[in-house]
């Protein structure tokens, strides 16, 4: 199954080795995430939708100014740009098309969401005009849980949301990441991180050892995030547990869902 069909109406089973037309377009995804590092956890189907041919733009709400990590650098400016460095590390091993900061503060977004100035209006704006300008297929981002519950993470989420669901009939197909109900590993730190029924997840998409490789490289990026060992093993732990060879996905606006849908997520 091709990310490419998720742009039509429903999900559509493929043909193994089937070709794409020559004169067809390939499908543009937008993966949407809070802070560099948040692509690591549906890093392979990003890496695979890109080496079957998909355009994927990368899209960082803010630049990480408040998290030194594992470094020993100080909050601010200078910490934000040392990680929008690891990020175009990251979005280059998954051969982005294109990489986007929207530069705004780290963890603010949900901080008076509603007032006329806040992050969260600003940042609303921001993707408006993303979704506007641009005719994406697909939106990948976080659901409502934020992964492990993180402020920022929610309230993008949430503002992708609101901006697909207000777009007319041709609006792209809205994917939230999802982890599997009982597939997360016995690590102490990620046993609060949500989890999705498997009668919710509607996508299976399946990578290759090419694009785990990917995501390894990737992982590796982040050095003022994760610690050696960490970046080493991240993945294949993820791989060997989350995963175990294919990424999940539910889809975010329910209607958009169709019998094919069903029938996948089965499989």
């Amino acid at each position: 199954m091709s990310l490419r069909l998720l742009g039509a109406a429903g999900l559509a089973m493929v043909v193994a080795g089937a070709v794409q037309a020559e004169d067809s377009k390939p499908r543009r995804v937008l993966a949407i995430f809070a802070h560099p590092d948040d692509e690591l956890f549906v890093a392979p189907a990003l890496a695979r939708a890109a080496r079957e041919g998909e355009e994927v733009t990368y899209v960082y709400a803010a630049s990480g100014d408040q998290g030194p990590g594992v470094s020993d650098m100080k909050r601010g400016a200078a910490l934000a740009e040392h990680r929008e460095g690891e990020a175009l590390c990251a979005t280059r091993a998954l051969s982005a098309s294109e990489t986007i900061f929207l530069r705004h503060g780290d963890g603010t977004l949900g901080v008076t969401a509603h007032h006329p100035q806040s992050s969260a209006r600003q940042l609303a704006q921001d993707l408006a005009s993303l979704l506007v300008e641009r005719d994406f297929d697909i939106v990948v981002t976080w659901g409502p849980d934020g992964g492990y519950g993180h402020a920022d993470h929610r309230m993008v989420s949430a503002l992708v949301t609101q901006l697909v669901q207000a777009m007319g009939d041709e609006r792209p197909t809205l994917l939230y990441s999802a982890i599997r109900k009982g597939t997360l590993p016995p690590i102490p730190e990620m046993q609060a991180w949500a989890e999705t029924g498997p009668a919710l997840i509607t996508l299976k998409y399946d990578y290759q050892p090419q694009d785990l490789e990917a995501a390894n490289m990737a992982a590796a990026c982040h050095a003022s995030q994760f610690d050696e060992a960490s970046r080493a093993g991240m993945m294949t732990l993820f791989d060997q547990s989350i995963w175990q060879g294919a990424v999940y996905f539910r889809h975010g606006l329910q209607a958009r869902q169709s019998a094919a849908d069903a029938h996948q997520a089965e499989d």
